[in-house]
């Protein structure tokens, strides 16, 4: 169960597995966008990819704009940064209420630090993911790497760029491992919540952001 929306019947990685082998292979028919939360961080690359699928995409710069949409991403950035930023509005209240209404809530990097439900060092977090995450645990900008993700749920393995990266310490067993990293989990899917520790939007592959458009149309 997630904060945002209680008990649901999700469907497994394995519906999505035929269409994540279509990932860069054309578009995809959406009804309602899809939002790239546009504070900071790389938010134009995520909406850019979500447009080589043909899919309508809304960058969201207040609460206001989340009318409408099917799903938002949070991009990877700086959390302490988006915390500030997000001070202007009642964005916490707003985005838990989005999901709540069956939205998608997917982050990246300091994405998936906003959605976890525990941070280490401490700070303010949305809580919809039942996971510890710690900030910075791969090392400094100077130890960024780039590394193929086994991602069964998307068919294939995936190119991720690790930048500053956080870890997942912890995880409840509500929560499912969709790609792991020499080992440890970097692709987490609760419910309509996927996080990330890596930054996809970087790759040319769309495989994630196509894997996204699917789950919200199940919704």
């Amino acid at each position: 169960m997630d904060r945002g929306g209680g008990m649901r019947s999700e469907p497994g990685p394995e519906t999505f597995v035929s269409a994540a082998h279509r990932a860069d292979a054309g578009p995809f028919s959406a009804a309602q966008p899809f939002g790239v939360l546009a504070l900071q961080g790389d938010f134009a690359a995520h909406a850019a990819a979500f447009r080589a699928l043909d899919s309508p995409v809304r960058e969201v710069r207040r609460v206001a704009d989340l009318a409408g949409l099917a799903g938002l991403m949070i991009p990877g950035g700086e959390s302490t940064t988006l915390l500030n930023l997000m001070r202007d509005e009642p964005w916490f209240e707003a985005l838990r209420a989005f999901h709540q209404q069956g939205a998608v809530l997917a982050g990246t990097c300091a994405g998936a630090i906003l959605l976890a439900r525990e941070v280490m060092p401490a700070q303010p977090s949305l809580g919809l993911l039942a996971a510890t995450i710690e900030r910075n645990a791969w090392g400094r900008q100077v130890d960024s790497f780039e590394a193929e993700v086994e991602v069964p749920a998307l068919g294939a393995a995936v190119t991720a760029v690790f930048i500053r990266a956080p870890r997942f310490r912890k995880l409840d067993p509500a929560v499912e491992v969709l790609g792991r990293y020499a080992g440890e989990p970097v692709l987490l899917r609760q419910g309509r919540v996927v996080a990330g520790t890596f930054h996809p939007e970087l790759t040319r592959s769309h495989a994630l952001h196509r894997y996204l458009l699917e789950l919200a149309s199940r919704h």
